[in-house]
Parts: structure tokens; sequence; C-alpha cells
């Protein structure tokens, strides 16, 4: 049985997704690691989600397929990049969100963003995917870029505390 790290990294690479942004949240941390390690992934961390989601886009324009590995507390660092740029010229991408402030969530200051981060998603108009177990995950994940670059636009996947 996979875990929940290695399912959405196998979903990943089955994807095809070849250019990884990211910015540290603790629930990533060992995807980060595999991917940092992969070849065949281009991986840029970088301080800010919106700085993330710029580098994306060139890196599509260049002929990659993209994917942002963020904590859902920087949606709303991203949200003008999301729709000044991304919808405006509708962008696919992928976007593998550790989902902070959900039950269980021991840090109180992230439960506010952790409420409304599907509604955010929900009045953004962008797809948005909830994974529970790691062979939902591997398969959503895997299938990821073909719906994004289907549906011309960013998709979600939201990975809440008890998926880790």
């Amino acid at each position: 049985m996979l875990n929940s790290t290695e399912a959405i990294y196998q979903g990943i690479k089955s994807a095809g997704i070849d250019f990884i942004v990211s910015v540290p949240c603790i629930n990533l941390k060992e995807l980060l690691i595999k991917i940092d390690k992969d070849e065949e992934i281009i991986h840029i961390p970088v301080t800010r989600e919106e700085e993330g989601l710029g580098i994306c886009a060139g890196a599509y324009l260049a002929g990659k397929k993209i994917a942002i590995l963020m904590q859902n507390s920087g949606l709303g660092n991203s949200i003008n990049a999301l729709t000044s740029l991304y919808e405006l010229y509708s962008f696919p991408l992928v976007m593998i969100i550790s989902h902070r402030g959900t039950e269980g969530e021991p840090i109180i200051g992230q439960v506010p963003m952790g409420n409304v981060t599907s509604d955010l998603f929900s009045i953004l108009n962008i797809s948005c995917k909830q994974i529970k177990t790691p062979d939902e995950a591997k398969e959503i994940v895997g299938n990821s870029w073909n719906l994004s670059t289907e549906l011309k636009k960013p998709i979600a996947i939201l990975a809440d505390i008890n998926y880790w």
C-alpha cells in the first residue's frame, strides 16, 4: 500500500509534470525531498506563492507541465495572479495544496483560512478536489494535468491533516 507522500509523487510522475515550484510546508516536507532528488523534474523553491505562479507561467510558455506545491494559507497571496494571469490567459496549472486549518489542526491561526479555502476556490471558479486516501490521491494527481489543460485553467488538489 502506498503512503500519502509516495501516492502524490507517483501521481505527479504519471501526469508528466516536469516543473514544480514550492513554498515550504511541514506536511509537504517528504514530497519536496523526493521531487528535489528527481532529475526529470525541475524544482524551484520560492518564498511566496505569487512568485511561484509567475515562474510557473513562464515555464508553461516554455513547454513545461507545471505545478505548485503550497499550503492553503498562501491562497490569499495567490488570488491576483490566479485571476489576472491564469484566468485571463487560460493557463493550466496543478496546485497541490496542504490544507491546513482542518479538523485536528494544532495551530489555531491556520483555522480561519482553513475554513474558507474551498469557498475561495468556488468563488474563483477553480475546480477543487479533496484527496482522502493514497489510492485516490494517485489517481486524482495522475489525471490532474490532463484535466487542467482540458479546462484551460488551474485546478486545486487539497490534502488535509488527516490525509498526511
